[in-house]
């Protein structure tokens, strides 16, 4: 048999017939999945707890991903829909699951500063050292936006004071770095020092926190870093 005697048997009438029943059979089965995961994600966007236990009842997968790869819990963390995600995580939801950014319900709650979904993570198995797509813990993005109550309760619930991101940034530095200076981080700064982090780890280029705080003029971060054995 020749070449086109080959890719004509191929595409014989029979063939292609097999091939179409096959997936005819397969689309009822293929719509009810996808239909049960969207309606949980769109139950957690418009915090219906009714809803999610409906569907968790009738059999949803709690941890299906939606498009970006994010679960409904996540979906609920990223609009701050707390009864939402308590209903989700209180049913089993993983904490941890990372979406397509490696954005987790527990990293995101922690970098945007959504403090009781945050809480519900760490007491359902957060995981205190996982990082984002930075190579951060939750800790740093905390820091750098200013979230002090998140920030004093990361820290209260044992997380890496010291953790060095891809940046070369530790939660210290980006509080410094990236921040205005002003109260809400001078606090921050001071929760991370009472706390025993080291303030005299250096970013990637070698300038130490102290040296950032003087070259931005942010004298009372400087007092504290001083008062901290800081160099």
């Amino acid at each position: 048999m020749n070449r086109v005697s080959d890719i004509r048997f191929a595409l014989s009438p029979a063939l292609i017939a097999a091939w179409l029943l096959v997936a005819v059979l397969h689309l009822p089965l293929l719509a009810n999945g996808n239909s049960m995961d969207t309606r949980l994600h769109n139950a957690a966007a418009a915090d219906d707890v009714a809803a999610i236990h409906r569907l968790l009842s009738s059999g949803a997968n709690i941890d299906a991903r939606d498009e970006s790869g994010a679960t409904a819990l996540l979906v609920a963390t990223h609009g701050d829909k707390v009864n939402a995600a308590r209903a989700l995580i209180e049913a089993g939801a993983d904490v941890n699951a990372k979406d397509d950014i490696q954005d987790s319900p527990y990293l995101y709650s922690g970098a945007r500063g959504h403090l009781e979904i945050l809480k519900l993570t760490l007491t359902h198995g957060a995981d205190l050292a996982s990082v984002n797509r930075y190579g951060g813990t939750a800790l740093i993005p905390a820091s750098e936006r200013g979230h002090v109550e998140t920030v004093d309760t990361l820290i209260k619930a044992g997380i890496n004071l010291d953790h060095v991101n891809r940046l070369g940034w530790t939660a210290l530095l980006e509080a410094i770095i990236l921040s205005d200076g002003g109260p809400r981080h001078l606090r921050i700064v001071e929760l991370l020092i009472n706390a025993g982090a080291n303030v005299n780890i250096a970013d990637h280029e070698g300038v130490t926190p102290l040296q950032h705080a003087r070259g931005r003029s942010y004298d009372k971060i400087a007092a504290l870093l001083e008062k901290a054995g800081a160099k």
